[in-house]
């Protein structure tokens, strides 16, 4: 689980403290619903599965009508590593550190596994330790990259690949002084 030196790092320095109630039930931000002439509208996939909602609700909720950010979150490259990642692997290349999911993942000297049971509430309650760790263990191995095992793309599998692909989204070169 995420823990309070990880979002006191992540913040670098831009906020004084933070409370720590312990670890999340489901890992990842709120889902966020908006509502344009009373169609709900998807404004951030999150820990609640958007077909919970539509099933609340009694309709379907629709993409978000543009690309702007109307909520936290929306950031192309929000939660990205310093290593690149390369997403849907089936395994790791050479060079590359291994984020696994399921009983099924290859073994490999410099991996974590979201969840060996493939239980994807586990997989979300683990995901930005296990980005932070994992990407410390690339870089500690001197790896140029993480490879991450397909997660399905249903209930929370959904919110976390929409956080694994801003995770990847490719970055502005530093800049250099």
């Amino acid at each position: 689980p995420t823990t309070c030196a990880h979002v006191m790092e992540g913040l670098g320095g831009r906020i004084a403290a933070v409370v720590d109630g312990g670890p999340c039930e489901v890992g990842l931000e709120s889902t966020i619903i908006g509502f344009h002439r009373d169609t709900p509208i998807l404004l951030r996939i999150g820990g609640l599965p958007v077909e919970a909602v539509s099933a609340c609700l009694g309709e379907p909720v629709l993409p978000p009508p543009s690309d702007e950010i109307t909520a936290p979150g929306q950031l192309l490259s929000h939660y990205a590593t310093a290593a690149p990642l390369r997403l849907n692997a089936d395994s790791p290349d050479d060079g590359e550190s291994w984020l696994a999911f399921g009983h099924a993942a290859p073994h490999h000297p410099h991996a974590l596994n979201l969840s060996d049971s493939g239980d994807l509430t586990e997989a979300a309650a683990n995901l930005f330790a296990h980005l932070h760790t994992i990407d410390a263990m690339t870089r500690e191995a001197r790896l140029h990259r993480i490879a991450v095992a397909p997660i399905p793309e249903t209930g929370l599998g959904r919110a976390i690949n929409d956080r694994l692909r801003r995770a990847a989204a490719p970055r502005p070169d530093p800049i250099h002084f």
